[in-house]
């Protein structure tokens, strides 16, 4: 796990320089060493962070025998043992025990096909002199992230957006559409975003930059989707069976590594399967870490020490303040661009105390999106049986007339009334209302005359549809999984996961983020995952040895924040010095009277806008610290966590 930069074309002599400046400016990402190398066309660069083989062998970036081929890696290739005895069986020479160098002759004996060769989480550049070609990979469900952009007859990449804006060259201007694409679902989707000429490659893609005498050449193209088809035929057992097979050899294979390691803890069912399966695999007490709140309604701490004291863990927790997030100018910073997943605060405190214990997390993501552990996905079974009931839709829009508009995320006549107002509109537009911020109705009375622009573009609805699209013909449960797979499990969720335990110098592991564990839960029959009303139907029956039945029954949490009480508490100065302010408010991008009253509203309590002004908030903050340099008054960095 490291940062990567590079630079190809434009001043020989600026080539090294420029790309150690964008190394440096990624330094959290790998505090154990650093290396650039460059020849006249390209250079590479990289920060590393030690895991697999410690010694200055495994230094990057690296090369083959004739030092035709460098490459510079960050992730963990986890079947690399399996690859090597057989590109030695083909001639190649190793001169070390790591991974990196299984890509590098994997690369020299199948060319850009060895990414389907590789089993785990990668973003990889290989520069190949000879060709004159750099070569660039991501991993397939979209674990390690890769920025880049071209400034003329230079194209320039890196690990995090802090590295391209390391190059002096490399323009701050705010890209609309970027934005626009933020406000409806808390995070920019690839290619795009938040900076205009800057972009970031998809998951499970690959592209090859070729320099050519009028500058590089850039293409870029898929490799690998999930595929929810054809559906195996097994019974139950032999499918519990199989699933169990699967994922203990996907911990295990995350168990490899020569630094300490241990596992995030929820309490939920994916951290807690992962766990117990590593306590089997493990001849020591697994270290477990677990975070959790003041407010009842948000704090698992109980079921995660419920697992703990099961399996003899080695157990740590943390309790996150309303004033830890004095931390929010750091997260701005590392996510480089707009992000509004509130849960990014106690995911960096957890991967903060995890780094003090050990270098090495494994977690639970991924769980959700292959077994159907999202109320999401019943919802959006249900609406369609209720879009198809002559006259359900003047019945669900008197229902929802009679239900209170207020009330917090979590109460359940409020989640009612959400379903109802959404249940009967086409499938992209239903789900997009559920999960996402602001609809394209909002924005009409939202925007200002620095975004109203944008509303005659090519609309962030067009891109959710597209999703669905391509997911026709399966059930709407499983339509929703595949496009959470592609929308926000990447762009979101891993997304929060890399930048929060990186800035802590600690590399998270995710083995449902295996691609076969993926493969194989996508093509078992969806009665398996979900069945009736139960979630995660063959994941309970399958691993009901390792939970305990108290962590089965309870309901859902997911990893909330009760960042609505602490916009009216501890953090309402903040808001209100924020997002009223003259700065803000004369940005041209809002209708100032409507943010005061989303404002207002939510103090009062007369309705809960916890979600839009959450947005509206990192997306000022974002401005004000990436775009000017300013960090807000009232906000410092002390860490008030306990």
């Amino acid at each position: 796990m490291c940062g990567i930069a590079g630079a190809l074309g434009g001043a020989p002599d600026n080539l090294e320089p420029g790309v150690r400046r964008m190394a440096d400016a990624q330094a959290h990402r790998g505090p154990d060493a650093w290396g650039v190398w460059s020849d006249s066309r390209c250079a590479l660069g990289h920060r590393r962070l030690a895991i697999i083989d410690l010694s200055e062998a495994g230094r990057q970036p690296m090369a083959n025998e004739d030092e035709s081929v460098w490459i510079t890696f960050n992730g963990e290739v986890y079947n690399f043992q399996e690859l090597r005895p057989e590109l030695e069986r083909l001639g190649h020479q190793f001169r070390t025990r790591t991974d990196t160098e299984v890509i590098l002759h994997a690369y020299e004996e199948w060319g850009a096909g060895c990414v389907r060769r590789l089993r785990g989480m990668f973003a990889f550049a290989i520069w190949d002199a000879r060709r004159r070609r750099l070569f660039i990979a991501r991993d397939r469900a979209g674990k390690k992230p890769l920025f880049y952009t071209q400034q003329g007859d230079r194209f320039l990449f890196a690990s995090e957006l802090q590295g391209l804006l390391a190059d002096p060259s490399v323009p701050r201007e705010p890209d609309l559409a970027g934005i626009d694409a933020y406000l409806s679902w808390g995070y920019v989707p690839a290619p795009r975003t938040g900076f205009r000429g800057i972009s970031k490659l998809p998951p499970a893609h690959w592209m090859t930059i070729d320099l050519t005498p009028e500058g590089p050449v850039v293409q870029v193209e898929r490799y690998w989707s999930l595929e929810y088809g054809p559906k195996l035929r097994l019974s139950e057992a032999e499918a519990g069976e199989a699933v169990r097979e699967k994922l203990t050899e996907a911990v295990r294979l995350r168990m490899i590594s020569d630094v300490p390691l241990g596992a995030f803890l929820s309490g939920g069912i994916d951290s807690s399967i992962v766990v117990g399966l590593m306590a089997a695999l493990s001849g020591q007490p697994v270290k477990t870490f677990s975070i959790g709140f003041e407010e009842a309604a948000f704090n698992e701490l109980d079921h995660a020490r419920r697992i703990a004291e099961r399996w003899g863990t080695e157990h740590h927790e943390l309790v996150v303040r309303p004033d830890a997030l004095s931390i929010l100018p750091r997260l701005v910073r590392h996510y480089g661009e707009p992000y509004a997943d509130s849960s990014a605060i106690p995911t960096f405190y957890v991967s903060q105390v995890t780094r003090e214990h050990v270098t090495v997390a494994l977690n639970g993501d991924g769980g959700d999106e292959s077994f159907a552990g999202y109320e999401r996905y019943r919802a959006n079974q249900l609406a369609e049986r209720v879009r198809k009931i002559p006259g359900s839709g003047a019945g669900a829009d008197l229902l929802k007339r009679l239900l209170p508009a207020s009330g917090g995320v979590k109460n359940p006549v409020r989640r009612v009334r959400r379903f109802l107002e959404a249940a009967h509109q086409p499938m992209p537009q239903r789900y997009g209302q559920w999960i996402g911020f602001f609809t394209e109705a909002d924005k009409q009375g939202l925007y200002g005359p620095g975004l109203r622009g944008v509303l005659e573009q090519d609309r962030p609805t067009g891109w959710m549809a597209a999703l669905f699209e391509a997911a026709a013909g399966l059930d709407p449960a499983e339509a929703a999984a595949s496009v959470d797979v592609r929308s926000y499990l990447p762009y979101d969720l891993l997304v929060k996961v890399d930048i929060t335990s990186m800035a802590n110098a600690l590399e998270a592991r995710s083995p449902f983020l295996d691609h076969e564990v993926m493969e194989l839960a996508a093509r078992l029959p969806l009665d398996l995952k979900l069945r009736g009303s139960t979630h995660k139907y063959l994941l309970k029956q399958t691993f009901a040895d390792l939970l305990p039945p108290e962590n089965v029954q309870r309901a859902k949490m997911g990893f909330g924040v009760p960042v609505g009480e602490w916009l009216r508490g501890a953090l309402r100065e903040l808001l209100c010095d924020t997002l009223l302010s003259a700065r803000s408010l004369e940005r041209g991008y809002f209708e100032p009277a409507e943010v005061k009253r989303l404002v207002e509203s939510h103090l009062s309590r007369r309705v809960d806008c916890t979600a839009p002004l959450w947005s509206l908030l990192m997306l000022e903050l974002w401005h004000q610290e990436m775009l000017e340099g300013r960090v807000p008054a009232g906000v410092d960095t002390r860490r008030t966590a306990s």
